[in-house]
């Protein structure tokens, strides 16, 4: 599968954060925003919603110490009791670190495998790059465009009148 992207190449950031204002008020959709960096105030100029990454963290989160209270309950407890601190079986400030720390790596652990899922960053899988300088010091526009070669011009007027240093066009035959 085929796609044709104009491509809009900005300088600056604050110009790129205008220009995406301007862009989108004019009724054009943005396929996405390459940056070297992260900008702040990128995700609200795209309309790009709050992550839920958060939600599924604390969830992980909850497993791992659901986990590590229920093992340790079980093998100081039952399994090969011991007396730890005067408690008999549960001992629940001696089992304060391993709690964190399974807490902690079922949360990191998750949350790596869920954002790689969620990106479709699987592995040996080569994610294209529509333009190298974006990875740089450039800041990357792409429109997607239609079958018609008769919006690129449109584009290309309205990206140079919000600061564009140049626009570009670009076939990728792999997403």
């Amino acid at each position: 599968m085929t796609k044709r992207f104009a491509l809009g190449i900005f300088e600056d950031e604050d110009v790129l954060l205008h220009a995406i204002d301007n862009v989108r008020g004019a009724g054009v959709k943005i396929y996405d925003v390459f940056s070297p960096y992260p900008v702040h105030g990128i995700d609200d100029a795209l309309g790009i919603e709050r992550s839920r990454l958060p939600i599924a963290a604390f969830f992980y989160g909850l497993c791992g110490l659901s986990f590590a209270l229920w093992m340790q309950i079980y093998m100081l407890g039952f399994d090969w009791p011991m007396i730890i601190g005067g408690k008999p079986n549960i001992a629940l400030p001696a089992f304060i670190p391993v709690s964190f720390e399974l807490t902690v790596f079922f949360t990191c652990h998750g949350m790596v495998i869920t954002f790689y899922t969620i990106s479709k960053l699987y592995p040996r899988i080569k994610t294209p790059v529509l333009d190298a300088r974006s990875t740089d010091d450039k800041f990357v526009v792409a429109i997607e465009l239609d079958e018609t070669s008769s919006q690129l011009p449109k584009l290309t007027q309205l990206l140079r009148e919000n600061g564009a240093s140049e626009v570009n066009q670009k076939e990728m035959t792999k997403f």
